[in-house]
């Protein structure tokens, strides 16, 4: 190789000149234009000489010649891959030798054969340069999988992906699917270290495998609140010399102890964590150590807790744990230290930049684009996050710490105030000066609070509409609707896009009645917030209200998706269907409220009236019995159960619930003959006279009372007789007067009114509202609405229509022996007359002039017959002792 020379085309003076030139070797397309190419395939130009050229002097057939000087030449050459020829030429005279020396100068090294072209192809065949004639390159060979090393390498893929599916699924939540995985890729590992020892390779156990198994593995435990199998996996690992950082895992072995309690055994496997962990891994050694702080909290120890917390706020201080400093501050009652702790949580640095930066600039669009990109991404999610998490922390701890650092809760704020505005968090102050309002209003001072709220009236835009927010709300509290009208304008002004204050407003107009105003100010708020349940509430009672009942019902659907469980609005949505006569859908929503409120009276009342409308007595009394257990003063449900057990004739149980009404309403004249009427009918005559005989004495001027006592008297053959139809008379005599004067008063306002007179625009005392017999007039259990909730009992069922004592009444007269009389015959027409003067019970009583007879309760059953002889029938007051002029009219 030592005669080998490489000579150079032409002498550079660079050396890097053409190296970025192009080489023509591989342009194909201009082969055309290429000469010595054309030349070589015409001709025999460029091909190599037959080895058999002869020396001078020699004969045909001579000795091989090599291309390069001697033999050593030539062997080298062999070395390099050329191929020697011992063809002879068909020459006399051979080729001329292309490697002969001429005039002393030595031919250029070929070392490298040009593609396409070789000795041995002959004369014509097809240029091929790059080998597409010889076909597609022949199939890769197949793995062999019978050998071990490649069942152990398959085996360690099958672990590897049950590890990442096992952390899949408890990233999806499927803690069951994660826990099975983590233990089919443990049986794996298992079976992957036996066939390496069975190999005999146990040397290449792959140890990071076992360590994300066993990890794997305990992590699931812990996730499947499996504590001990946990920890006994995690002390595999942790006692495992072959694993690097296994001390690590001791904090997770702590968290475990934390969650079941064992605060000792936490405390001690943190500390163990805490000393396998280097000082170069400070971020891991303050977070093990606000661990620790947290248990000390919850064993009560808090001035350790302190001696942590401390020694974090003064490495890395962080929000976390200044705001965990300030409640063991709290704890122990150490005033100055609060202070100083409050200062350092305002003083921790957040690491977020400033919402400056993504406010864009005009003039770059390039710049905008990738602001409006970045506004709202994951970075800037988290920095949101953060920061509002620090507020929060330091809004409680000025909360917590304002009673207590000073004589007074309000000098207390004042400081945390000052302070506050102080620090990076300026605009804090505000909502704790709003917040001190609030804790005003907490403390039922009414009066401090809204001074507090007038104090922003000249404040930023933002603070101005949530403190006008409030102060409207607390006017509307107090029924100043004028002052909440004028503040929730001042709310709206300052921040239209408020809905609390829409709401406001919308709610003052409501109270005016301008309910089509109204509706269109809880729209605008849901507009400027969809999530606002305030104004849906309030715009479902709106469209209420206008008779709009299927867009109420609208409202109130969608309020109840989003407020599963509010009472309120499964109440209005039965409310609503019942007033769309759908009984079964309102039975079906009170349902799923008792659900929610079992205990609800009103309810269960009203459940038992539907019921009761339905026809369905049994329903209806369990209800109804329901209610009374747990309100028994409801008027309107005695009186159904009272009723209900006089249908069912059990009288003495109904005697119990009108005793009780008696005592809720005692100056009702009603109750107290039903347990009259009830003694009676039970065959209790004594008794009964003797509550005839009280009821007497409260109100001597109640004529169905002296009614009763006449028929008792004379049933039981008392001398009493006498002196009770006397007093009737008396008695009938003078409403006789009264309703002479009614009469007279009604017909000379009605020739006034044919007159063109300025008489009364309403007679107060015509009408067609029935009288009970006890004189109440239009007793009917309802009452008018509310605002905000309808009554839950707006409507007399047909049972209580069925044993009013005004239809008993008729209903008795009809079979009385005296029906016939002038005054028995106006029992079906009530009129209305003026009490008197000296009545002693409601000013509304008002009775009928009726000698009659009138049993409140109904037809009494016929008494069974004790005597021999058949008893006739003799008139009620056909008493020879009575004379004529001492009878009912």
């Amino acid at each position: 190789m030592e005669n080998v020379h490489l000579v150079p085309e032409e002498e550079e003076d660079d050396l890097y000149t053409g190296y970025n030139d192009y080489n023509p070797t591989f342009d194909s397309e201009d082969l055309h234009n290429d000469v010595g190419f054309q030349q070589a395939v015409r001709t025999s130009h460029g091909r190599r000489p037959p080895m058999t050229a002869k020396y001078p002097g020699t004969a045909i057939g001579g000795r091989p010649i090599g291309t390069a000087y001697g033999e050593d030449s030539c062997q080298g050459r062999k070395g390099e891959g050329l191929q020697e020829s011992r063809m002879p030429v068909g020459t006399a005279m051979g080729r001329p030798m292309t490697g002969a020396v001429q005039d002393g100068a030595a031919r250029p090294m070929t070392a490298v054969r040009a593609a396409g072209y070789s000795s041995s192809i002959a004369r014509g065949s097809v240029f091929d340069p790059l080998g597409q004639s010889k076909g597609p390159a022949p199939p890769l060979e197949t793995k062999n999988e019978d050998t071990p090393e490649e069942k152990i390498k398959i085996l360690e893929k099958k672990v590897n992906d049950l590890i990442e599916e096992s952390c899949l699924a408890h990233a999806r939540g499927d803690l069951q699917l994660s826990l099975e995985k983590a233990k089919e890729a443990g049986r794996k590992e298992r079976a992957l270290v036996r066939q390496r020892e069975q190999t005999g390779t146990a040397d290449h156990i792959n140890l990071d495998l076992t360590y994300s198994v066993l990890f794997n593995l305990a992590n699931q435990y812990a996730s499947n609140d499996m504590y001990t199998e946990a920890l006994n996996t995690y002390q595999v690992i942790v006692k495992n010399k072959m694993f690097s950082n296994a001390g690590r895992l001791k904090v997770n072995m702590a968290n475990i102890y934390f969650k079941q309690k064992n605060y000792t055994k936490a405390i001690k496997f943190y500390r163990m964590a805490l000393d396998q962990i280097s000082n170069a891994h400070n971020t891991m050694r303050i977070k093990i150590m606000q661990n620790i702080g947290v248990v000390f909290i919850h064993m009560g120890q808090y001035s350790d807790a302190i001696t942590s917390f401390e020694y974090i706020m003064s490495e890395s201080p962080n929000i976390k744990t200044g705001f965990n400093l300030i409640l063991c501050y709290y704890a122990i009652g150490d005033r100055e230290r609060m202070k100083k702790a409050f200062q350092k949580l305002i003083c921790v640095p957040l690491g977020i930049d400033d919402d400056d930066k993504y406010i864009p600039p005009n003039d770059d669009p390039h710049a905008n684009m990738v602001i409006e990109a970045i506004k709202n991404d994951k970075l800037h999610q988290m920095e949101r996050e953060r920061k509002a998490l620090a507020e929060k922390y330091i809004m409680t701890s000025a909360k917590l710490i304002a009673p207590a650092i000073e004589s007074s809760f309000a000098a207390g704020f004042d400081w945390c105030v000052d302070m506050v505005k102080g620090s990076q968090y300026v605009e804090l102050a505000n909502d704790l000066e709003i917040n001190k309002a609030i804790t005003y209003l907490r403390q039922r001072d009414f009066k401090q609070a809204v001074e507090t709220l007038k104090m922003f009236e000249k404040k930023d835009s933002r603070v101005k509409s949530a403190a006008a927010t409030n102060l409207s709300f607390l006017y509307f509290l107090e029924k100043d609707f004028d002052q909440a009208d004028r503040y929730a304008e001042l709310a709206m002004s300052a921040d239209r896009y408020n809905p609390a204050a829409l709401v406001n407003k919308g709610n003052t107009e409501f109270v005016k009645e301008d309910y089509e105003k109204a509706a269109e100010f809880y729209k605008e708020a849901l507009r400027n917030d969809s999530s606002c349940t305030e104004a849906l509430y309030n715009l479902g009672l709106t469209y209420k209200r206008l008779g709009r009942l299927e867009e109420a019902l609208d409202c109130f659907l969608k309020l109840h998706a989003i407020l599963r469980n509010s009472a309120q609005v499964m109440y209005q949505l039965a409310n609503l269907y019942e007033m769309l006569e759908d009984p079964h859908q309102a039975i079906e929503w009170l349902m799923q409220l008792t659900s929610v409120t079992p205990t609800d009276a009103q309810v269960l009342a009203k459940l038992g009236d539907l019921y009761d409308n339905e026809g369905d007595k049994s329903q209806a009394f369990q209800y109804y019995y329901e209610s009374y257990r747990y309100f028994p003063s409801n008027i309107s449900v005695i009186e159904w159960l009272g009723a209900y057990y006089i249908d069912t004739q059990f009288c003495e149980k109904a005697i119990q619930y009108f005793e009780r009404a008696t005592l809720i309403q005692p100056t009702q004249v009603k109750w107290q003959l039903m347990v009259a009427s009830c003694y009676r009918r039970s065959g209790n005559y004594q008794k009964a006279l003797e509550t005839y005989k009280d009821i007497h004495r409260k109100f001597p001027e109640n004529v169905e009372c002296l009614r009763f006592l006449v028929r008792l008297c004379t049933d039981m053959g008392l001398k009493e007789v006498q002196d009770y139809a006397t007093k009737l008379k008396k008695v009938e005599k003078m409403k006789e007067i009264r309703e002479q004067r009614v009469r007279s008063g009604r017909d000379s306002s009605a020739r006034s009114r044919r007159e063109g007179s300025a008489g009364s625009d309403v007679d107060l005392l015509s009408g067609d509202v029935p009288l009970s017999a006890s004189g109440s007039a239009g007793f009917k259990g309802s009452s008018s609405s509310p605002i905000n909730t309808p009554p839950l009992r707006a409507s007399v069922s047909r049972s209580e229509a069925k044993y009013s004592p005004v239809l008993e009444q008729g209903r008795d007269s009809g079979q009385s022996n005296h029906g016939t009389s002038a005054k028995g015959e106006r029992l079906s027409v009530k009129l209305k007359t003026l009490p008197g003067s000296n009545e002693p019970y409601e000013a509304s009583t008002q009775q009928e002039i009726d000698a009659s007879y009138v049993d409140p309760l109904g037809p009494q059953m016929q008494r069974p017959k004790t005597a021999a002889r058949k008893r006739t029938e003799e008139d009620e007051f056909a008493d020879e002792e009575l004379g004529d002029d001492l009878l009912p009219e």
